[in-house]
């Protein structure tokens, strides 16, 4: 239980440092004695993974913590995904392939492949935090690419799970007026958003519905407030019925992405926002698959926050896109 206490007080210090806008140091953005593999170069195709539909609006999604520490040929223990190590690299596909499967629709899918740190790096804050910036370094290099090589001037929306979605938190704060005008929304799950995010951002705004545009949407489910890994949070949105006074609202799907949706039975869910900490209280959940490693907690629902949701962020994603299009017209 130490351990465990100890690495959600980490990734809780480690969003607000990153939403305060820490910045990377140096070329690669590391901070320690690290051993880093080779720097990504966004111009080689094989650094992303991209689903283009010919849709006038796009997905930038950055993945979450796929990866955990390994040993190299040395014996030397690394703390970074290896972006050109297809032994690495599938891990990440898969969360791209998966998430574009389950939530894209007929919408362009772009995900850059980037040296994500290990699930091991959040057991110390300050370990933790330089780490971190070596990944948003990367994704931040991505981000700049995707514009001036990919995104041809349409729409787009930002969406980033767990460290995917601190690191989205720092493209937030950085990101221009007239980038900011094209974002539709930003989805940053399962994380904590402290004050901080939102400290001197002119454009910083929570979705307060289904069709509202250049919003922040994010939760995280729980089965009761106890089961929290990190704070309570500044913004929250039910995803089932797109409310934030605290409906409650009825969710029926399978509950677990590990089994093929034709052997499971469906559980019925009742989701609420706790409109003091916007956490999502889920009741009715019957998997016990849930419970990750290291950070994992009984009761606390992190993995399973796109699967269980995946038809509301789809058509979610879709209408804000179209509201969006037809508001630029």
């Amino acid at each position: 239980m130490k351990g465990m206490k100890r690495t959600s007080l980490s990734l809780a210090v480690l969003l607000c440092l990153v939403a305060a806008g820490c910045k990377t140091q140096g070329t690669d953005g590391n901070t320690t004695d690290d051993v880093l593999p080779a720097e990504p170069d966004y111009a080689d195709e094989k650094q992303w993974y991209i689903d283009d539909k010919g849709a006038q609006a796009d997905i930038f999604y950055i993945i979450s913590t796929e990866t955990g520490d390994y040993p190299l040929a040395d014996g030397t223990i690394c703390h970074y995904a290896d972006t050109y190590a297809d032994s690495l690299r599938q891990p990440l596909r898969g969360e791209m392939v998966g998430v574009d499967t389950l939530v894209s629709g007929k919408l362009n899918f772009f995900a850059p492949y980037y040296r994500q740190c290990s699930l091991q790096s959040f057991e110390n804050d300050s370990t933790g935090q330089a780490r971190m910036q070596v990944a948003t370094a990367d994704v931040r290099k991505a981000f700049d690419h995707y514009l001036q090589h990919q995104n041809g001037g349409r729409p787009f929306i930002l969406a980033g799970f767990s460290q995917g979605a601190a690191i989205l938190l720092s493209l937030l704060r950085d990101m221009d007026d007239a980038t900011r005008s094209r974002m539709i929304a930003a989805y940053a799950i399962g994380i904590s958003i402290p004050e901080q995010a939102s400290a001197g951002d002119k454009h910083f705004k929570a979705a307060q519905g289904a069709d509202d545009t250049g919003v922040i949407v994010s939760y995280n489910s729980v089965r009761d407030t106890t089961c929290a890994l990190w704070p309570n949070s500044t913004v929250g949105i039910n995803p089932v019925n797109w409310r934030t006074d605290g409906q409650p609202a009825t969710l029926i799907t399978e509950p677990s992405p590990l089994l093929p949706v034709g052997e499971q039975t469906k559980d019925t869910m009742t989701v609420s926002l706790d409109t003091a900490t916007n956490l999502l209280i889920v009741s009715g959940y019957s998997a016990t698959d849930y419970i990750l490693p290291l950070i994992g907690k009984e009761g606390n629902y992190h993995s399973r926050e796109i699967w269980l949701y995946r038809d509301q962020l789809r058509e979610n994603m879709a209408l804000r896109a179209e509201r969006f299009l037809q508001s630029s017209k």
